[in-house]
């Protein structure tokens, strides 16, 4: 078998845009190149699935649980998965049979991440003689050329010289080497004492897989109630796509031991717009929470995909207005008489509760705050993280400080009564310029054993 890599007449060095070879259909029609030496292997691509399952963690990593039918020679075989994800974990990869478990066994595994590519074909290819096609005299010819060296460049001899920066329109191979491999395979040395037809499941961790949660919070124009959509966002860099899928979200912080693997990583991401879809269903889970999608979905490769969690509507929300002093201001004297301006920090707080209409665990993520103009159109006011949240537990948003409503503070006495003894005198202004009152929480972080000793609000 031939393998033809074809260039424009006036391009240079290597540069395949079509390999013609006798085509192996694999999934999704896309055409799979299969050594001679490896056509006894069984061999299983997507169109072979009749299951798959993906659930993944918030913490970069997925599960894949996939499920085909395959044929499996008797007694020692190898079988070649293909179509799995680039980033799969070859340590966390479990195969059974699940038609007859305890007649299959794996004896020995492999993964192959050394895929075809024409660079990869040529060094493949050093010591070895290659046909070339180049240009003379508005002609193409063809001279076959040993590739002595492949660092970089191309090192040839031809007609016992010594060739380097050669213009090629074409390289014709004689075979394909057989440990390059058109896409990532697990390849597995099976002893089956069983029949030949199989339902078997291959799970494996795989990384450059993770989900996040992202909420819009509504405010109503008099800050009392407010609604609220939580969406999950789901990234797949694995290298592969997932197609008609259950899909499950692991919410909670995985303990992860740190080892070093060298994983293909997505080079760009686009980005599919939310379709309409059910509320997920969760569940306690171990120490975690499991969110289930109601339906099977797809999320291809390089793909950030949304789908819908939660929503709520009309539940009570208030609004808090806070200022924080500092631990320092109660160690040395601050420039007495001098005022000192503290943030007026804004908040809008909600309880996680059932009777409000929401009352479902929040797993971690941004929740960006919107509010409507005197005209109607919905402006963005701010936004806040927040970390997992079960139910009936409060949330305090930060959405940024205040700009009509000022604090102000100057020290006004300090004393140091003994080596280890101080008393500090503040006075705290506070002015409102908003056309309503508001309510104003101050906070002193006092350091140390302290007493108050007199003030004008307790």
């Amino acid at each position: 078998m031939s393998i033809r890599f074809w260039l424009a007449p006036a391009a240079i060095a290597v540069g395949a845009v079509l390999i013609q070879a006798v085509p192996n259909r694999g999934a999704g029609g896309v055409s799979a190149v299969t050594p001679q030496n490896q056509s006894g292997p069984g061999t299983t691509t997507l169109e072979d699935q009749v299951d798959l399952a993906v659930t993944v963690y918030n913490s970069d990593i997925a599960l894949v649980r996939d499920v085909r039918t395959v044929q499996i020679a008797r007694g020692t075989s190898d079988l070649h998965f293909m179509d799995i994800a680039a980033t799969v974990n070859p340590a966390t990869v479990h195969f059974r049979s699940l038609t007859e478990p305890s007649r299959v066994s794996v004896l020995e595994q492999n993964y192959e991440f050394d895929l075809l590519e024409p660079d990869k074909l040529l060094r493949k290819y050093v010591g070895r003689d290659v046909t070339l096609g180049r240009w003379r005299d508005g002609k193409e010819e063809e001279v076959t050329a040993h590739l002595i060296s492949y660092n970089n460049g191309p090192v040839w001899r031809i007609n016992g010289e010594i060739v380097t920066g050669l213009s090629t329109s074409h390289y014709r191979f004689p075979e394909l080497p057989g440990n390059l491999f058109s896409r990532p395979t697990l390849i597995w040395t099976l002893e089956n004492n069983g029949g030949a037809r199989h339902r078997v499941e291959a799970s494996y961790l795989a990384s450059q897989l993770a989900w996040n949660a992202d909420y819009v919070l509504t405010v109503a124009r008099d800050d009392k109630t407010g609604d609220i959509d939580g969406w999950v966002t789901v990234r797949n860099g694995s290298g592969t796509s997932f197609r008609n899928a259950s899909l499950q979200l692991v919410a909670g912080n995985l303990n992860r031991v740190r080892q070093q693997f060298d994983m293909m990583r997505a080079e760009s991401a686009t980005k599919s717009m939310p379709a309409a879809a059910p509320a997920m269903a969760q569940e306690a889970f171990s120490d975690y929470h499991l969110y289930t999608l109601g339906r099977k979905t797809t999320v291809n490769n390089a793909e950030t995909k949304q789908v819908s969690m939660l929503n709520a509507t009309s539940f009570p929300v208030l609004k808090r207005y806070v200022v924080d002093g500092q631990n320092y201001y109660y160690r040395n004297p601050q420039h007495p008489g001098a005022p000192i301006k503290d943030a007026v920090q804004v908040f809008y707080q909600l309880k996680n509760e059932e009777k409000s209409g929401l009352g479902m665990p929040m797993p971690a993520g941004i929740v960006r705050v919107y509010q409507a103009d005197s005209k109607g159109g919905l402006q963005f006011v701010g936004e806040d993280r927040i970390d997992h949240t079960p139910k009936d537990e409060t949330l305090n948003l930060k959405i940024g400080h205040a700009f009509d409503v000022v604090s102000e503070r100057k020290q006004t006495d300090f004393q140091r009564i003994s080596s280890n003894v101080y008393e500090f005198e503040y006075e705290i202004t506070l002015r409102n310029h908003k056309t309503t009152p508001i309510s104003v929480e101050l906070n002193e972080p006092i350091g140390g054993s302290w007493r108050m000793v007199r003030a004008s609000h307790e």
